[in-house]
């Protein structure tokens, strides 16, 4: 298991929404194809609406240049 993906799992365990906002972001960004990209944005994306996070235009604006919004 990758440093990252423990600290995701951690992060899920604590409920840290901010930190999983910054981990699947991290994760996208480490992605090297566009499905898995789009897929932890996703989960960025919708932990960051949960808590009004100022990523949220971002990361909105992230996966509507891949075409999922």
């Amino acid at each position: 298991m990758s440093t990252l993906d423990a600290r995701l799992l951690e992060a899920h365990e604590r409920d840290d929404k901010p930190a999983l906002v910054a981990l699947y972001t991290e994760a996208a960004d480490l992605a090297s194809e566009e499905e898995a990209q789009a897929f932890y944005l996703t989960h960025a994306y919708v932990f960051a609406l949960d808590i009004g996070a100022p990523e949220t235009t971002s990361l909105r604006h992230q996966l509507k240049m891949l075409g999922r919004i």
